[in-house]
């Protein structure tokens, strides 16, 4: 562990090319990260996988997937179900308390059995924003719904069902996405509410799921805290909200570095982004002139971000005994409902 930088890296396609491994072989990546461009065919991405730990020498290296389910699932029929959106499972809650947040845990349970076979062993879920009229749909209906005690709630059922299985959950996009009147994977939004209404809604799932051991930061401004830096680069918003009002200790990684919310070069994106205070700088897209430029700038694991990563490889246990057939009978007898 000591020996790893502190960033997660994707790759081009479904097999690692010879400069992908060379690169993971020298620069020791801490994670990895696929996208529906990875994922081809089940076998092929186990190899993957395989191989991406094989490249860096460990075999319990961290390897991470977006598996919501709805708009945001990247393993697809037919290799895996299409599960449905957060949106619906919050429809359900607000039906049925009980029988939403038993949705949630089934269908992470379900990701748990789907993934863990493949070797993935995080899910960047449960999704913890709490949208506001108005806000852009890049949150919309990845949301469980617009009271932040619901979103607390289903997210926490979900970050179970994750752990039961096996895997680890991200919860995301800390501290808060769903007043972002724009699309951060084009351009940077910016948030004008006052930090009261922030800490009464947007905080809340947070606050609720500070526990948990891994955290996804977010692309946004929020003028009453820092107006000059997004959370995910801003040390006022890293250590005096994040690590300070949310009360969250675990390892916290930058979403993605190519993303155009942050400005500059690659390299001047992940420096600002380790200056910040995020543990581990996450790099999406596998284009290697991008990788090199971040991995330039990444640093070797060490105080605080060694303590967590060293937490969340001790965080992982040995999935329950429950039975799939049966699990996924109940969740569709659940979201038949809806």
């Amino acid at each position: 562990m000591s020996e790893s930088k502190a960033m997660i890296l994707g790759c081009s396609g479904a097999q690692l090319t010879p400069d992908e491994v060379s690169l993971y072989r020298d620069e020791r990546p801490w994670g990895f990260i696929l996208f529906a461009r990875n994922c081809i065919e089940l076998p092929q991405i186990t190899d993957l996988v395989a191989s991406m730990r094989e490249a860096v020498g460990r075999p319990d290296a961290a390897v991470l997937i977006d598996q919501e389910g709805g708009r945001v699932q990247r393993i697809r029929p037919p290799m895996i179900e299409r599960y449905p959106s957060a949106a619906v499972l919050g429809e359900i809650y607000r039906r049925d308390r009980d029988q939403g947040l038993r949705a949630a845990w089934l269908m992470s349970r379900l990701h748990a059995f789907d993934l863990m076979k493949l070797g993935i062993n995080v899910d960047c879920l449960p999704v913890l924003d709490v949208p506001v009229e108005g806000a852009s749909n890049v949150i919309g209906d990845r949301a469980y719904g617009f009271d932040p005690q619901a979103v607390a709630e289903m997210g926490k059922a979900a970050a179970e069902g994750l752990k039961a299985g096996g895997m680890l959950p991200i919860m995301k996009h800390i501290p808060g996405h769903g007043r972002g009147m724009a699309d951060s994977h084009h351009e940077l939004p910016v948030v004008t509410a006052s930090r009261a209404e922030l800490e009464a809604h947007d905080f809340q799932p947070f606050v609720a799921l500070k526990d948990e051991l891994m955290a996804m930061s977010a692309h946004i401004v929020f003028t009453a805290i820092d107006a000059e830096q997004p959370a995910t680069t801003s040390p006022k918003v890293i250590e005096e909200i994040i690590r300070g009002h949310i009360g969250f200790d675990g390892l916290l990684v930058s979403d993605d570095s190519s993303m155009n919310a942050l400005k500059g070069t690659l390299g001047e994106r992940a420096a600002r982004i380790v200056a910040g205070g995020c543990d581990i700088v996450l790099h999406c897209n596998g284009l290697m002139d991008e990788m090199k430029a971040v991995v330039k700038e990444a640093v070797p694991l060490a105080g605080n971000a060694l303590r967590r990563a060293q937490a969340v490889k001790a965080g992982f246990r040995p999935a329950d005994a429950a039975n799939e057939d049966a699990v996924r009978q109940e969740f569709h007898s659940l979201v038949a409902v809806s």
